[in-house]
């Protein structure tokens, strides 16, 4: 009895693990790689940096940019000063 209580609720586990890696796959797909930053700042209005990036600026920088490693990874090549931030705009 206690053994098969073990195995449901093993392959209860196993089933529920694939569910959410189901559910997560799709929106990692769905990450897009923007022609220019005009494009990219349609859907991410003060750019787009990976998680504790920092705006390099003389003057006051950027700090309400979305953080998303994904989309900043695919949008790499808009980040021209190299800061970790991607079209990065007050």
């Amino acid at each position: 009895m206690i053994i098969k209580k073990l195995v449901v609720a093993c392959c209860t586990t196993a089933l529920g693990l694939g569910v959410v890696a189901a559910t997560s796959y799709p929106a990692e797909a769905a990450v897009k790689s923007y022609s220019s930053c005009k494009k990219l700042n349609k859907d991410y209005k003060h750019g787009v940096g990976k998680p504790g990036a920092h705006d390099h600026t003389s003057g006051t920088p950027v700090t309400n940019f979305t953080r998303n490693k994904a989309v900043y990874n695919k949008n790499t090549k808009r980040d021209r000063d190299k800061d970790g931030i991607a079209c990065e705009k007050k």
